[in-house]
């Protein structure tokens, strides 16, 4: 029998005595034990807030993240090993799937965030807010790594995915964390740590693991440190309202089970793709990882029109669904986790019962392939039927968590939406139509009470994750019942992480401070065109003041008849009576080209290897012809990039970075600027060595 250790201090450590068994889901056997009584939680959370802080905080996104793509990649070779353990839970390889490799694929989802961040172990949030007349004294926000750890405490049904989705977060924020995974299937998740930390990919004390009783661990926060809890909302308003989270201010995020509702809309009649795609998307949320998911279907709403149809169809498909074990061909669900969660979701289904009817399952009589009913946790799918559900209303407050549902009729929209909020607060809730408009109706209506709402239809079908599915670059939480929390949500996922500021100063201290240019402040002249230098040779704030070029009425014809734009404002004979311009006005995209063709330094090869966009370009005063235009162009923000090198291709082994720079279009008069822009560039790096 196996001793489960926890993680801690870096080095494994050992509760004393037995605080808890470990069983298989699937034959009943014991598999383990696991303690953490004489745990030091005080000494544990400051392992992470000094040693683990100390080398993640500094690290920059990029580093962040490529550790991250590491981590994903180390762990999926070895993912049979989880695949393996994961069937103890009473996970079916379907299940394993999404914990395993839905988890890591949240590192890699993760991982590429950092192309949203700079190469700085802090952000730069928003724009510049000018707060002088002159532009001597402006205003920016930076966000940077809270100081302390963040503790997350994990539910039983995703003991791979429940700690992968939420460490990456942050990880990539540069937070230090301790994950504490339930009891009944942590053991899972030690296997996992244990490669994690063999891999030596983490700062030591970035991530530490307790098996066991959380026992005292919230009482030992400090303001700087964050908990996120993922269970039920009773023992997460428990653990939101205890004294050192209330008394400290911690960050408390609470993603709480939910009755998440599916609605069949009234243009998705029996007969059409639709129908079929409500019933086979209810049933699988019915029935994969037995229904054990914060997300799945708890409540089926559909027109009183077709209830009938409804329940025949999906009784059908669950008549097909093959109970037990997952080793076993054929099997298509497997058990719940623990006898605790067969007594836990029998309780429930028996509570709710009383105010409505079984039309499918039964508590006790049903079949189980390769495996004993009575020593595995296998449980019946329950599908029941709500005649009244608006009088009848268990149904909205009562949740068992396994592979139980209930189907009720609504009379029209408003309804079906006043249905699906009486849930209080959910994490999902979907609508399948073929009518745009019913879907758009439904969004809005619902969408309050609601963190996610898939609408599912033929043309997406294919491709769609499912209602059980939240996808690590959108947010996943909700509101009310589901705890009124946020996970992941892709760039915001990461901000939850990091500590917002504000700061003011003169432009050019701005500049130094975000390493983005910020306008007005001075810049770096030298002799050395900026074109010339290699990515690494430049410094934010290099710039070049060009050569003036005077605008003619030529210069605006040719324009026009070259690019098609004869748009009235650049024609000379126009009478500009009533217009806003003056005479004749040079095009926008002209004023552009003339930029360009001042600050490109085309006379030789030089670093820069390609011009591939131009971001917030902006005309502020119309140019007239005569204007003399010269141009302010800087080194705004520097971006590191990744070459994907391939033999075959010599142009893709050359090493680059990303280079912004602000375009000021001037003239001669006391208000010069006329136009603004931002080009990016890809630099040569000095360095070559692929």
């Amino acid at each position: 029998m196996q001793r489960y250790k926890s993680y801690a201090l870096g080095q494994w450590i050992d509760g004393e005595g037995v605080e808890t068994n470990l069983y298989n889901a699937i034959t009943g056997e014991q598999i383990g034990e696991v303690s953490s009584k004489g745990f030091n939680y005080d000494e544990i959370l400051n392992y992470g807030r000094t040693t683990g802080r100390k080398v993640l905080s500094k690290m920059t996104f990029q580093e962040r993240g490529r550790m991250l793509k590491a981590l994903a990649l180390y762990l999926l070779a070895r993912k049979e090993k989880y695949y393996q353990i994961s069937a103890w839970t009473g996970a079916t390889r379907a299940d394993s799937w999404i914990d395993i490799e839905g988890g890591i694929g949240n590192l890699f989802a993760n991982a590429s965030l950092r192309k949203q961040f700079p190469d700085l172990p802090y952000y730069v949030d928003g724009e510049m807010a000018p707060l002088s007349k002159n532009g001597t004294f402006i205003g920016h926000h930076i966000m940077v790594p809270k100081e302390g750890v963040v503790i997350h405490i994990n539910a039983f049904n995703f003991p791979i995915w429940g700690m992968l989705e939420k460490i990456a977060v942050n990880l990539l924020a540069g937070v230090p964390s301790i994950v504490k995974p339930s009891s009944v299937t942590g053991f899972l998740t030690q296997v996992m740590v244990e490669d994690i930390i063999e891999s030596k990919l983490l700062p030591e004390g970035s991530l530490q693991l307790i098996l066991g009783s959380a026992r005292d661990l919230i009482d030992h926060v400090t303001a700087n440190d964050m908990v996120t809890f993922t269970g039920s909302h009773s023992t997460g308003m428990k653990l939101k309202t205890s004294p050192a989270v209330v008394n400290n201010n911690v960050l408390f995020n609470l993603e709480a089970d939910s009755l998440n509702a599916a609605i069949l809309g009234e243009k998705a009649a029996p007969g059409t793709v639709e129908f079929d795609l409500f019933v086979k998307e209810v049933v699988r949320e019915m029935t994969v990882k037995c229904g054990q998911k914060c997300t799945a279907v708890r409540r089926m709403m559909v027109p009183e029109a077709y209830i009938d149809e409804v329940q025949k169809a999906v009784t059908a498909r669950l008549s097909s669904v093959v109970i037990g074990d997952p080793a076993t061909e054929g099997v298509r669900m497997g058990a719940l986790a623990s006898h605790g969660q067969v007594k836990a979701v029998r309780e429930s289904v028996e509570a709710l019962n009383q105010s409505q009817t079984i039309v499918f399952g039964d508590l006790d009589n049903f079949d189980v392939v390769g495996a004993d009913k009575n020593t595995g946790a296998f449980f019946s799918p329950i599908l029941f039927r709500n005649d009244n559900p608006f009088n009848d209303t268990a149904v909205h407050d009562i949740e068992a968590f396994g592979p139980v549902s209930t189907l009720m009729p609504y009379k029209s929209l408003d309804d079906a939406i006043e249905l699906a909020k009486m849930g209080k607060g959910s994490l999902v809730s979907s609508i399948v139509t073929p009518d745009d408009k019913e879907a758009r109706e439904y969004v809005v209506g619902a969408a309050s009470m609601h963190g996610r709402i898939l609408v599912l239809n033929e043309s997406c079908a294919k491709e769609s994750t499912g209602h059980g599915s939240p996808m690590p670059m959108l947010t996943h939480g909700g509101p009310g019942r589901a705890g009124g929390g946020e996970e992941m949500g892709g760039k915001r996922g990461v901000l939850h992480y990091l500590h917002r500021t504000a700061i003011q100063g003169h432009p050019t201290t701005i500049t130094e401070i975000t390493q983005i240019y910020q306008q007005g402040a001075k810049g770096n002249l030298s002799d050395t065109h900026p074109f010339k230098k290699h990515y690494e040779e430049l410094s934010v704030g290099d710039q070049l003041i060009t050569e003036s070029r005077k605008i003619t009425p030529e210069d605006i014809d040719q324009f026009a008849a070259l690019s098609g734009d004869n748009f009235y404002a650049h024609k000379r004979e126009t009478n500009f009576e009533g217009t806003m311009f003056e005479e004749q006005v040079a095009h926008g995209y002209f004023i552009m080209s003339v930029a360009a063709g001042l600050f490109v330094d085309s006379y030789e090869i030089n670093p820069v290897l390609l011009n591939y966009g131009i971001d917030e370009l902006r005309f502020t005063k119309p140019v007239y012809a005569g204007s003399n235009i010269h141009i302010r162009f800087t080194c705004k923000e520097k971006l590191p990039t990744e070459t994907s090198p391939k033999a075959d291709d010599p142009k893709s082994q050359i090493q680059r970075g990303i280079v912004k720079w602000l375009v000021e279009m001037l003239d001669d008069s006391d208000q010069p600027l006329v136009g603004i822009a931002t080009i990016l560039t890809m630099v040569k790096t000095k360095n070559q060595t692929v």
